[in-house]
């Protein structure tokens, strides 16, 4: 079924953002620093991605899932959706993390005291 895991890659975006405006964790924290984040982030991973198919590392396997449309040769489409997947993901998790420490730091800071 073409097209099938561009489909599971949108649902998983959908509930990435879904996380995000519910606890203000990356994009609702802070729209014009997650949007450089984001872009760096891509370009890095769209660079690497570059670099590799270069070099020979990566290629496009089966494409019984794919939408059959490509970027670049051997990039997909859905290279592009799972390295956006990748990053807000990552970035949801940090913007999770960072404040459990924080508060954890100041409770071991209270119990010294």
């Amino acid at each position: 079924m073409p097209g099938l895991y561009l489909a599971g890659l949108v649902v998983s975006l959908v509930g990435m953002t879904v996380l995000d405006a519910r606890f203000h964790l990356f994009f609702w924290r802070g729209p014009w620093r997650a949007t450089a984040v984001m872009v760096v982030g891509l370009a890095f991973f769209l660079l690497w991605d570059v670099l590799g198919v270069a070099l020979g590392v990566f290629f496009v396997g089966p494409q019984t899932l794919l939408t059959g449309v490509f970027l670049a040769p051997d990039v997909p489409l859905e290279e592009l959706f799972f390295l956006l997947l990748l990053c807000y993901t990552t970035m949801n998790l940090v913007g999770f993390v960072q404040p459990v420490v924080a508060r954890g730091l100041r409770r071991a800071e209270r119990s010294r005291r």
